[in-house]
């Protein structure tokens, strides 16, 4: 009876290798891109937020690797910690579900406040500057509202020294590479001081609060569905382990029972 529950219980086990081994590459994306293991940023890879992503794809597969020797060598204390594992991202999920439907109100206004401290620090945090700039080269906008935003930063404010005043930063260009293929930084210089209709050949004017509600409105119906799909798999995987463990201990209890016989 053991041999068909472990082999089915291999399946839903390859979700959490999958969805590990994505994060771990979205960590590893991240500290690549920011080159964050250059020599003179090695020493603060500690701080660094992407090892979060790292962490969490290294526990993923750490799981599914408990979850699998469980099953294989039917090791009912690796899979209870399999299962615990699993139930408790299954409630951490629903958990924050339920906190984000009953605080959507409050979403907008804490983007915009964490939107705005990014752009603030956007010259003295790189991980800022990173998000901010994938935030508005994936959204094709610029600023929180609109590109005006960028005033409130120090070195892009309109009365600031340097080259960089009443500018904008590369990532809010329409097109940032020169000749299409070298990164131009300076495309942005001098945006703030062009009047709508001139701006917008060269950047994007729109704010990326309003993108990224846009982007949460064309694509809510997949957003549920994956969400549901993902919640399913892994309160089948609960169900298949606890089937497993049932039927070990039956085996187990059988043989027992036999050795007393004989």
């Amino acid at each position: 009876v053991v041999p068909p529950a472990s082999a089915s219980h291999q399946r839903p086990n390859l979700f959490f290798t999958v969805m590990g081994l994505v994060v771990l590459g979205m960590g590893l994306w991240g500290l690549i891109t920011k080159e964050s293991f250059a020599q003179e940023r090695i020493g603060h890879i500690g701080t660094d937020p992407m090892l979060v992503f790292v962490f969490l794809g290294l526990t993923l597969c750490l799981l599914c690797l408990m979850g699998c020797v469980g099953s294989l060598r039917e090791n009912s204390c690796l899979l209870r910690l399999f299962s615990g594992a699993v139930l408790i991202l299954v409630a951490a999920q629903v958990l924050v579900a339920i906190a984000a439907y009953s605080l959507q109100d409050q979403i907008v206004p804490v983007l915009r406040s964490g939107m705005l401290t990014a752009m603030v620090r956007y010259q003295d945090d790189l991980d800022m500057r990173f998000i901010t700039d994938e935030i508005q080269m994936n959204l094709q906008c610029c600023g929180a509202d609109n590109y005006r935003d960028w005033e409130m930063n120090l070195y892009y404010n309109c009365s600031a020294p340097g080259v960089q005043a009443c500018g904008v930063p590369a990532s809010c260009c329409i097109d940032p590479l020169e000749n299409g293929t070298v990164w131009n930084s300076q495309c942005g210089v001098g945006a703030q001081q062009l009047v709508e209709f001139s701006a917008q050949s060269v950047i994007y004017l729109g704010g990326c609060l309003g993108g990224i509600a846009r982007w949460i409105e064309q694509n809510k119906q997949l957003i549920g569905i994956v969400g549901i799909a993902l919640l399913g798999v892994q309160i089948l995987t609960l169900i298949v382990t606890t089937r497993l463990l049932d039927n070990i201990q039956w085996s187990k209890a059988i043989s027992s029972q036999r050795d007393v016989e004989s």
